[in-house]
């Protein structure tokens, strides 16, 4: 995409939508945390039923680590891997009492650090929470970036050193929930809706479906297996 389109993309997005937010619940930095790491393959709908009881139990790590592994699985077993998800918000939790003072540190560095988040949990964490001009790379964002042609890569680094690259302002520290909406009830992964898409004329994906029900183009491209590979589901 040329920087033009790029900045007519956000601009059309943020005029349907001028102030997204993230669709996980949450009322602090620390529960947004936690509830990020456990939508690790899971859906967001999923992690807040699972949440929402948690949530108004437990708001800091030391009330985490007071719960215990086996207590927050009773609240989590309804998600994927709740398991190891549960062990991992535990040992993160505890991370927080001892050496952040209970408080979740505004460094990607230190958060990629805790057990069970990765690079793509501290983005949403540092976009959502303090505001930072992250590009958190989901398999929504994977594949929106790389059909529309706004940043190609076959790994989500790739992506996010593209978006990073390409995003201008002011669109920056909201692109990545437009990216996210756009992707999740739009640019849906074997059914993109593209007759109803507000950035179509943008786009650069080939087999567009212009019909309600209807079903892409087989191409040389969609018959071929790709190499990339997107990351997991969030």
């Amino acid at each position: 995409m040329k920087k033009a389109d790029i900045f007519e993309f956000f601009r059309r997005l943020a005029e349907l939508n001028p102030d997204p937010v993230t669709e996980l619940e949450f009322g602090n930095v620390y529960q947004l945390l936690v509830a990020v790491t456990l939508s690790a393959q899971a859906t967001d709908v999923g992690v807040n039923k699972a949440t929402r009881k948690l949530f108004a139990e437990v708001k800091t790590p030391a009330q985490m680590v007071a719960l215990g592994e086996e207590g927050l699985k009773e609240h989590i077993k309804t998600i994927g891997l709740f398991n190891s998800k549960a062990r991992n918000v535990i040992a993160l939790s505890q991370i927080l009492v001892d050496k952040y003072g209970g408080e979740v540190p505004e460094d990607r560095d230190a958060l990629v650090e805790l057990p069970g988040v990765g690079r793509k949990t501290a983005n949403v964490v540092l976009n959502c929470a303090f505001g930072a001009e992250t590009f958190a790379v989901d398999t929504h964002i994977f594949r929106v970036a790389n059909r529309t042609g706004m940043a190609k890569g076959k790994t989500p680094l790739a992506v996010e050193l593209g978006l990073e690259k390409n995003v201008p302002q002011p669109f920056r520290v909201g692109s990545h929930h437009w990216m996210i909406l756009h992707g999740r009830y739009i640019c849906k992964a074997r059914s993109p809706e593209c007759w109803r898409c507000p950035v179509i004329d943008l786009c650069a994906y080939k087999p567009k479906i212009m019909e309600k029900g209807a079903k892409p183009a087989a191409t040389k491209s969609t018959k071929a297996k790709s190499a990339a590979k997107p990351p997991a589901r969030s």
